[in-house]
Formats: C-alpha cells, structure tokens, sequence
C-alpha cells in the first residue's frame, strides 16, 4: 500500500505531531508500505532526519519569528503549494492529513479528485480553540464550517483522546473516530543512568503556548523559595509566550527562573531524568480542556513524577495511576503541590518509567494508527 502523509510540521521538530507522525510512518513502513512525506524544509540548524523507506519531501515556506509555520499566511504558504505537490504525486491508497484544517481542506479537494481516501489526525478541535482564545465570530463560523467539513468526509479520523473523538463526531454527525493517544519514544525517554536528583529542580520541558498557561509556575516560585530556598525553575522548548514568561520571571523570581530554549531530545531526557519534578499546565477554558499534553509521558518515561494543573483527562490518569499529582489551576495551590512534590521523594523511577512503557509507548501508538491508516485505504467501513 502506498501512503502520502502532508503535515505542516515533521521530524527533527521537536513537537508531539512530529514524532506521532514519524511513529506512524516508521509502522507504517513495517508493514510493508510505502511512505512519502510532504512536509516543509526544516528550520535553519535542524538537520532533516532520514527514515528507512520513508521518502520526505520537503518545500520552503513562511514562518513566524519564532520558527513555527503558525499563522494563516504561514499556513497558506504550505497550503497552496501542497494541492499541487499532492495532486502530481503518484496515486497513493490513502493521504493522511495533519491539521489545521486547511491543510486538511487541501487534502479534502485532491481526495475528491483522484478518489484517494484520506484520514485525518485530529489532535485537538481547532474551531473551539479559536473561539475560547477570542477570536472574530465571523472567523470562528467559517474555520468550524471548514473543520466540519474536512472531519464529515474522511474515511477515518484519529482523535488523541476520547473528549478529541467525541467533539469530532458531534462536528461532523459521523461516527468514524478511532481514539489513539499520543505516546513518547520510551527509547530515548527512559530512567537511563540517571542524575542525581539531589537539587529541589523543577522542569517545564515544551511548547509554552497561551493556552498553556505555564506563567503560573514562574507566579509561584517566589512562595517556593520562601519555603525552599535554592529551588529552581527550568523551562525547555519554546513559544509564543516565551519572551512573556522570561520577563514575567525577571519581575517576579530573578534568579529562581532558567530559561534554556530548544534543546534536543537527548539533552531533555538527561534533563528530566536530573529534576525531581515535571511540571505540566493546561489553562482552563481555552478550548484544550480534553488535552492531554504529551509532557506528562516524557516525563514519567524519564522516571520523574508529574505536577499537573489545570482541566481534563490528564488529571485523572495522573491521579488514578500515581504519576505524581494533579491541582487546581490557582497559584497557591501550585505552590503547595510544588513545595510537596520537591520535598517528596517517594515517588519511584522504575516504576513510573514501566507505567509509561506499557501505557504511553510512542511505537504502540504508532502501531495503532497504522491500522487505522491501512483499514482507510484497504476500503474497511
């Protein structure tokens, strides 16, 4: 079978769309399949990642000042050019689309052309996000008819969590959901020979997004330090509230607050593995109260216990499973749980590193949505 995967964003980026994608292609390419990737050239110092039997090809396109292709002029730009790349690629069995949704619209128009089946990635529900961060009613209409419309007519959508799936049928008044959750590459997030944990550390490693709401952290560290003195906060990754979050820290925690950028996944696993805390926010009512951030399975790869805050599922597989604990989204309340967690030690490595493993492994996933892909393009109803 031959499979065409168009995504915006794909290994080396370190983001969870990237490594859900290249799991599925690599799975995919176990069966037997071929896959070709289009996707757009990586940004300037990643070196684009060869996979066996994958063919990725790439095209230039806008990005933000941040290095994302995020915005709808950075999305048209690989947009218009993927209708063309898709339609003049050889005949595949079945395209899987990425979102956003234009790209899924793409994907929608060349499927009705060539008669290639198509399943959408559904990670999240971007018509509700955009209508909790608050944007134009008119803007909202049209991105929720555009959503619908590209979730109606796929063979099957993949949604990341059961609150993804149930919001995707109720957009599309179809029931062709299949929920796999995302998962961590347990080879390279894994306890290892682990740092001493002996510094009251606290790692955010990831996109630190509005929606995320990862100021809360750096709001609480100055009630950490009265507490514990050399306690430290350490974010990885970047995003659009990066440069709020180091000024933010610069006023409230001067010197309590580290700010390491983009680092590979190695150097985040060692850093993970090193901190006694992960910390992991979703802010309510942001249209991402069914997320379940894949941070908390990096983390519990690594042997690390979680502090989540905020709404949602997470809480409940953080709580129900022991992977450390899950609060309100308040300050106070944060500081509490962090002061606790930092002074806590009973939280075991081992057994947080084998709950991820048999429940949050990357190549699992992977192996789950292959079968959705290759069910779609076999013609299974």
């Amino acid at each position: 079978m031959r499979v065409v995967i168009a995504s915006r964003i794909f290994s080396p980026e370190p983001a969870a769309a990237s490594f859900r994608l290249a799991s599925l292609a690599n799975a995919l390419t176990e069966r037997g399949d071929q896959v070709t990737v289009m996707t757009t050239t990586s940004r300037s110092g990643e070196r684009p990642a060869t996979r066996p039997n994958v063919t990725i090809r790439r095209f230039p396109v806008l990005r933000d000042r941040d290095g994302y292709v995020r915005g709808y002029l950075q999305y048209l730009s690989f947009d218009i050019p993927l209708f063309f790349r898709l339609l003049f690629e050889r005949r595949p069995d079945v395209f899987v689309s990425e979102p956003p949704p234009t790209t899924g619209v793409v994907v929608r128009v060349v499927s009705a052309l060539t008669r290639v089946p198509y399943v959408y990635y559904a990670a999240d529900v971007w018509s509700d996000a955009a209508e909790s961060t608050g944007a134009p009613r008119f803007v909202v209409r049209v991105l929720r008819l555009v959503e619908a419309h590209v979730l109606r007519h796929a063979k099957r959508v993949i949604a990341v969590s059961d609150g993804v799936a149930r919001r995707v049928d109720e957009l599309s008044g179809a029931r062709h959901s299949v929920v796999v959750p995302n998962g961590i590459d347990t080879t390279i997030f894994s306890p290892g020979s682990s740092s001493p944990r002996s510094a009251p550390t606290v790692i955010y490693a990831g996109t630190t997004s509005e929606w995320q709401g990862a100021d809360i952290f750096v709001r609480a560290m100055p009630e950490v330090r009265k507490r514990i003195p050399g306690a430290r906060l350490i974010f990885l990754g970047q995003g659009s509230a990066w440069e709020s979050l180091e000024a933010l820290a610069e006023q409230l925690a001067p010197g309590a607050v580290e700010f390491r950028g983009v680092v590979s996944p190695d150097r985040a696993a060692a850093t993970l593995r090193s901190a006694r805390v992960a910390a992991v926010s979703l802010k309510p009512g942001q249209g991402y109260d069914f997320a379940i951030p894949t941070k908390i399975f990096a983390a519990v790869a690594c042997g690390t216990p979680v502090l989540f805050t905020g709404p949602g599922p997470a809480a409940d597989i953080i709580e129900g499973a022991g992977l450390g604990l899950a609060v309100n989204y308040e300050v106070a309340t944060v500081a509490d749980a962090l002061t606790t967690m930092l002074r806590d030690r009973t939280w075991d490595p081992g057994n947080l590193a084998e709950w991820a493993e048999k429940n949050a492994s990357l190549a699992t996933a992977g192996r789950r949505a292959a079968q959705v892909v290759s069910d779609a393009g076999a013609g299974a109803t």
